[in-house]
């Protein structure tokens, strides 16, 4: 008896799972975003329905970008970015899918024509197999509107034609890039909702990368070039943040996302290693290190360790800012206080009104640590996020070795 009940259990369980198999689809498809001068910034996504409810997944390289706000019916489909002020809609035919793609920026709304079509790849191999490999360290540098060079540290990793990769600087990096060598030719591109990049290059040998091309959004682009060199090392900070003379500590005030106010000087934060983040929910690098810092601190609140996150959004309107913060905290779980300054991240005071202590914020993200005497002991400028491979393991064990020493003090 007791066989023929398992046997029936059995039987109903996958009947169960064949039909929740029936039940989900998955369509990969190849995005493009139109830019006014032509050049199309392509990115590949992932759509499942599961029972009829869709989700999306942009990818990049080894990133995988959960959208759950998604509204699709038989002729059109809304997309709202979980994080940024960002989204897309579109017409559907066919799986054929054609619209605009909408940001708010602090000069206004941004559009770019967009389109989707069904296609597993990113860039076509136009000029055939790669010639060569260019996995390694590369010296690169692009040049500015005012022609000065900005150098910076490209890694790349290559396999066969598939090419997968970052740029690191002295003030973060540029997340996720993913792409191709096809022939000569260099194409990598990414998007998250806040990022659109493209990069084109021609690969001349080894050890040279020439005639580059870097398009961001709707209408920035850039030359690039870079050599090849197993020592290239990130420039120092031109843009670091430092104590003004004289100066020790912080004392600031700032309201919560539920209108309380909050000072770094709260019965809260005394005693306490107190990590303070300067960051803005427009800003893609401050995705990276909100995952990490949320993460750290729920792992280690009761250490002794406190967060505080400082925005500088778009706007000076608590309203608007505060819809954007909501997004980070709640697609972070973010258990620290997030602070609004009321300061728009545009205004060229914003240093001045807000943490007068310090010489100009110029880098997003930032952070500062604070010791448990309210001492100010370190001041770091830009964050290596997670596509940066082993240079985000060398930051995270950093931050670790920081915290503990401070904390044992």
């Amino acid at each position: 008896m007791k066989k023929i009940t398992l046997t029936i259990l059995m039987a109903i369980a996958g009947l169960y799972t064949m039909a929740q198999a029936k039940a989900t689809t998955t369509q990969f498809y190849k995005g493009t975003l139109v830019r006014e001068d032509g050049n199309e910034i392509v990115f590949n996504f992932e759509l499942r329905k599961k029972n009829g409810k869709p989700v999306i997944y942009i990818i990049n390289g080894m990133e995988r970008f959960r959208v759950d706000g998604v509204r699709m019916t038989a002729d059109s489909v809304f997309i709202k970015m979980p994080l940024f002020e960002s989204y897309f809609k579109a017409a559907v035919s066919n799986n054929n899918w054609t619209g605009v793609w909408i940001k708010e920026t602090s000069k206004g709304t941004q559009q770019m024509p967009f389109v989707a079509r069904l296609a597993a790849t990113r860039f076509p191999l136009t000029e055939g197999t790669a010639r060569v490999s260019i996995t390694g360290r590369w010296e690169a540098d692009f040049a500015s509107d005012s022609g000065a060079a900005i150098n910076a540290v490209a890694e790349f990793q290559q396999k066969g034609n598939t090419l997968t990769g970052s740029f690191l600087t002295s003030t973060g990096d540029y997340r996720y890039l993913s792409g191709i060598v096809t022939g000569n030719k260099l194409k990598l591109s990414t998007f998250d909702g806040g990022h659109a990049f493209l990069f084109t290059a021609d690969v001349s040998g080894k050890n040279k990368i020439t005639n580059g091309k870097f398009y961001s959004g709707k209408t920035f682009v850039d030359d690039w070039t870079a050599k090849k060199k197993s020592t290239a090392i990130v420039p120092p900070n031109a843009s670091a943040m430092y104590l003004k003379p004289g100066e020790t500590s912080l004392n600031f005030r700032f309201p919560d996302l539920d209108s309380n106010l909050v000072s770094i000087n709260d019965d809260r934060f005394k005693n306490k290693v107190v990590v303070i983040q300067l960051m803005g929910s427009w800003c893609p690098n401050c995705m990276d290190e909100t995952a990490f810092l949320s993460e750290y601190y729920t792992a280690n609140k009761n250490r002794g360790v406190e967060v505080l996150g400082l925005a500088y959004e778009y706007t000076s309107n608590f309203e608007r800012a505060k819809q954007g913060l909501l997004k980070f905290k709640n697609r972070f779980n973010v258990q620290y206080p997030l602070l609004f300054t009321g300061v728009s991240i545009t205004d060229e005071l914003r240093t001045e009104k807000t943490l007068p202590q310090v010489t100009p914020i110029k880098v997003f993200p930032s952070s500062i640590i604070i010791d448990k005497k309210g001492v100010v002991r370190k001041l770091d400028n830009g964050f290596y996020g997670p596509g940066t491979g082993i240079h985000y393991k060398q930051y995270k064990k950093e931050f670790h070795d920081t915290i503990n020493r401070l904390l044992s003090e």
